[in-house]
């Protein structure tokens, strides 16, 4: 009976949610962002009028509740600060018609589930959101301190005492985590620090929201002038950007291009250094690079191939020996060699080279091991240019002919042969009776001789 009644209690504060959500999705959400506010078991925050549609939380109106929240709230914040938080995150990944056990927040509803008056802002200035950290220090008269989960399981709290505790939570979905799974990961983060502080038993006020709003759309005032008129719909083109390129006197000499360039330190955000490298008039300087017919260096982080003649397929191949990760005085080097080589006049191409999952880039120095390097549709040629082109050659790509589906359909299809064949086998040693009995005749003698 209680689990019914707490499943139907969950059940209404997410509903509420995603209805107080609908209701304003159709203001100006290019400057809104979320705010989650609740407190331990025991402690009640004073309540506030729901915000009518269409109204945006104002940085005075925040303020003005602030104060009288923490008059009576605990004054152990806990502030959840996410890069970026929109209430779509909320309607599209929580589990608000009833999914839960698709909810990208299980523990921020189990906690708005056991607090007795959470207090859910769907519409809050985007300059009242960056205020929080601010506002809550100026209140508190403390300074904020970072911390995540480890960290916190080593310090002591004094319920008697102000503190500000700052949790960061990253927005990034990088080549390999969707935007729910960033979610549910900073979620699982949520969970471990009330886990944490239900332990230690410090009473908390606990805020979540962010910086800016993860999706900014466009508003309608923003529309071309143009478009009052009809107009034929048509598909947009998108440019593509030329390769970078590194030009000796007798014409281009390197050639290197990628869709994406990101690189993470330390598991933090990724960031995509591929529009400053790849487009036109981009900041990348290549002046250090060089060339020759049997070396060619890339130098803006450094890309090192050479190449050489194998005699068992009696022709010249190339290969990506080293790149080199530039960070103000550090190096990380990386080998390519084992997985970026081709024939010489050919070009290499792989739809994602990275150094930690299927890596072609292996760490040679121990601080590589700290940087995570990814490229989307790369492709590099570092020799048998043709002059006055842009045009990469023909690509060897990194893909193998004998993919795993190949292996097992060469393997069932021969499984199923040999079995065919057996059959056959059996089938031609069965030998039929040349000689058959006459019941009204006399009984067939056979000689023991034959």
């Amino acid at each position: 009976m209680a689990g019914s009644e707490s499943s139907s209690k969950l059940r209404t504060i997410m509903a509420f949610i995603a209805l107080l959500f609908a209701l304003l999705s159709t203001g100006h959400c290019s400057s809104q962002v979320p705010l989650v506010m609740w407190s331990s078991e025991g402690y009640t925050l004073p309540p506030m009028a729901s915000p009518a549609a269409g109204h945006i939380i104002s940085n005075d109106q925040l303020v003005s509740y602030l104060n009288s929240a923490l008059g009576s709230a605990p004054h152990n914040v806990l502030l959840f600060l996410q890069d970026k938080l929109s209430k779509d995150d909320f309607t599209r990944y929580g589990g608000v018609f009833g999914n839960n056990h698709e909810s990208a927040f299980p523990n921020l509803e189990s906690a708005l589930q056991s607090s007795s008056s959470p207090l859910v802002l769907p519409a809050l200035s985007w300059l009242g959101a960056s205020a929080v950290p601010g506002l809550l220090q100026e209140k508190l008269g403390v300074s904020p301190l970072s911390v995540d989960p480890d960290t916190l399981a080593h310090l002591r709290l004094n319920a008697s005492d102000n503190t500000l505790l700052l949790i960061i939570l990253p927005y990034s979905t990088g080549a390999y985590l969707s935007c729910k799974e960033v979610l549910r990961s900073n979620d699982e983060v949520i969970g471990k620090v009330l886990s944490i502080m239900k332990a230690q038993g410090v009473p908390y006020t606990a805020i979540y929201t962010g910086l800016k709003p993860s999706r900014v759309i466009e508003e309608p005032s923003m529309v071309g002038q143009s478009s009052m008129g009809r107009s034929l719909l048509q598909a947009v083109v998108d440019e593509v950007k030329p390769p970078l390129m590194f030009n000796t006197t007798s014409g281009p000499c390197i050639m290197l291009w990628a869709q994406n360039l990101n690189v993470s330190f330390n598991n933090l955000e990724w960031i995509d250094l591929g529009p400053l490298t790849f487009a036109p008039g981009g900041s990348v300087s290549t002046a250090r690079s060089f060339c020759n017919e049997t070396n060619s260096r890339l130098i803006f982080s450094s890309f090192s191939m050479s190449q050489r003649r194998y005699p068992v397929s009696a022709r010249n191949w190339f290969t990506l020996d080293t790149v080199e990760l530039l960070f103000n005085a550090d190096t990380a080097i990386y080998n390519g060699s084992r997985g970026i080589y081709a024939p010489a006049e050919y070009s290499f191409h792989c739809q994602n080279v990275n150094n930690f999952r299927n890596a072609l880039l292996v760490p040679r120095t121990q601080n590589a091991t700290q940087w995570r390097i990814l490229f989307t549709d790369f492709q590099i040629q570092g020799f048998s240019i043709l002059n006055r082109t842009t045009d990469f050659s023909y690509a060897s790509d990194c893909a193998g002919f004998f993919t795993p589906g190949i292996w097992m359909g060469l393997i069932t299809s021969l499984l199923m042969l040999l079995i065919l064949t057996y059959g056959m086998h059996m089938i031609m040693q069965l030998r039929s009776m040349d000689r058959f009995d006459d019941p009204k005749g006399p009984s067939i003698s056979v000689p023991q001789s034959e």
